[in-house]
């Protein structure tokens, strides 16, 4: 469970709502799926229209069972010669491993863990714009989440902070990585802990592995429906996606929820003796205490008053999940 908030983390945290915060997610992994079958097989493994894009495109897709329970939210870079996968750190090795499981003979598709030669920085905040026309990027300004383009030296500059926030995400070299850190900061990026991230993204409802993402929920419930495509076919899982759809199926939801004390990720959720849900994520903030937990559809939403454990808690809406189709 996180510690309180320190002067660092709340300084960071406050950066990437009015300034810009730069956070260091290199331990994510990062992996290079390459050769000329590479849209089709990722098409087919995720839960998003992969096939629909150009290089210099890019989308957040979701990895699911085949029984649509969530893997992974996953960020895609579309490549003139490969696609790259930015993918959660506790799922680096297991994605390749469930990937390679899917490569059958006559497909043409290479898998390349790429992650020890690379680095991830994510600007984060409205001024992020600002920094990345610095950094003589200012074409991607603007343009679409996930669009993408590569700078001289080699870095990768795609729009979308990782969070609900406005940022970038950049992509380059490992042995650049002090150069590009230090030049951002001196620009004025506020440094992003671990630990500072971890509070954002409960704060904003970013689903993690281990977490939010289990054998336990599927996207729709988790309020992915921004990386689901309902027309583009067959894919592992969506014969289950689509009927949750069709018939209104869904039975919970994720929300964030405003605590009145500390409490253990794990925790069951209660209004009077029934039990309506369970806490999966919490961190302190310094406004108080905050946690994400699914919660029975039925039981309601926004304002809802609960009990976690034995502290209560009201329903609010985050800014990263969604529970509906946009």
């Amino acid at each position: 469970m996180p510690t309180a908030i320190d002067a660092n983390d709340a300084a960071a945290i406050e950066a990437a709502t009015q300034g810009v915060a730069l956070c260091d997610r290199s331990q994510w992994g990062r992996i290079k799926v390459s050769d000329q079958d590479r849209l089709r097989f990722l098409h087919n493994q995720s839960t998003n229209n992969i096939q629909s894009l150009q290089p210099g495109q890019g989308c957040d897709t979701v990895m699911v069972t085949s029984t649509a329970r969530t893997i992974d939210l996953v960020s895609a870079y579309i490549l003139e010669d490969a696609v790259l996968l930015l993918v959660s750190p506790n799922r680096r090795q297991f994605l390749m491993q469930w990937l390679d499981r899917y490569i059958f003979f006559a497909d043409k598709v290479q898998l390349t863990d790429v992650t020890d030669e690379t680095a991830t920085l994510s600007l984060i905040g409205p001024g992020s714009d600002a920094i990345i026309q610095k950094l003589d990027a200012q074409t991607i300004i603007g343009q679409p989440y996930g669009n993408h383009i590569s700078l001289p030296n080699g870095v990768l500059v795609a729009v979308g902070s990782g969070l609900a926030s406005p940022g970038y995400t950049l992509i380059f070299a490992a042995s650049q990585k002090e150069t590009v850190w230090n030049k951002i900061v001196e620009l004025g990026a506020v440094p992003m802990s671990e630990r500072a991230w971890d509070m954002l993204r409960i704060l904003q409802g970013r689903p993690v592995p281990d977490y939010e993402l289990t054998d336990d929920y599927n996207p729709l419930e988790t309020g992915l429906w921004q990386t689901i495509s309902f027309d583009k076919g067959c894919y592992i899982g969506q014969e289950t996606i689509a009927r949750l759809n069709t018939y209104k199926g869904v039975k919970q939801y994720l929300w964030g929820i405003r605590l009145g004390a500390p409490v253990e990720p794990g925790t069951v959720i209660t209004i009077g003796d029934e039990k309506v849900g369970k806490l999966t994520s919490y961190t302190e903030t310094t406004d108080g205490y905050f946690g994400l937990g699914y919660i029975r559809s039925k039981a309601g939403g926004t304002g809802l008053k609960v009990q976690v454990g034995e502290v209560e808690g009201e329903i609010v809406e985050v800014p990263f999940v969604s529970h509906e189709y946009p």
